[in-house]
């Protein structure tokens, strides 16, 4: 058995060795933003608790998946980790304060002019807390944007994006399970 290990550990450090002559591995080039702007909540089932405009940030880092030599449009995997709070309508109601974090694509939709749009999409967890209720809710979010980037002679790329979110949550002292839809409006910087 020690000698069959052997033979396939030389073969593997072997094979390693021949494949690593004449290649060459790169690292990928990253991205790190910070946004930040405004939430509307404009659907929701079977939530008591009311709760319409807000304002959240995001932190995200990116690794570049594609485009590295210019020839094709430059796409991006992220971890991107927000925070949000969304105010209460009335004076029955209370405060919400939403943690996400989890994995987001962007795809550009053009390459080396002064203004490039770009689409994304991005499954996250959402943790929920509601002000003076004990406990906290996780949902699934699922979410979509339409941006554009402005690209400038510095290493600081400016952006703004619309974004649709749809969240669900289990029960949380409400009949059935919730589901949110959200509208964001943000803006950001990238370098």
């Amino acid at each position: 058995m020690i000698k069959k290990t052997l033979i396939f550990t030389a073969l593997l450090f072997l094979s390693i060795n021949t494949f690593s002559q004449g290649t060459t591995l790169l690292k990928a080039p990253k991205e790190y933003s910070f946004e930040m702007g405004y939430r509307n909540l404009f659907g929701q089932s079977n939530f008591t608790n009311k709760t319409t405009h807000g304002y959240g940030m995001l932190l995200d880092y990116a690794w570049q998946l594609s485009g590295f030599n210019g020839e094709k449009n430059k796409s991006y995997i992220s971890v991107p980790m927000g925070y949000t709070v969304l105010m209460p309508d009335d004076i029955d109601s209370k405060s919400i304060h939403m943690l996400n974090y989890g994995w987001t694509v962007r795809h550009e939709l053009g390459r080396n002019k002064p203004v490039i749009p770009f689409v994304g999409y991005g499954l996250l967890l959402n943790n929920m807390r509601i002000t003076d209720t004990k406990g906290s809710l996780f949902g699934h979010q699922t979410q979509f944007d339409f941006g554009l980037n402005f690209n400038t002679s510095t290493r600081l790329k400016y952006f703004a994006k619309i974004e649709y979110s749809y969240t669900s949550y289990p029960q949380f002292n409400e009949p059935e399970r919730i589901r949110l839809h959200y509208a964001d409006l943000r803006v950001g910087v990238r370098f």
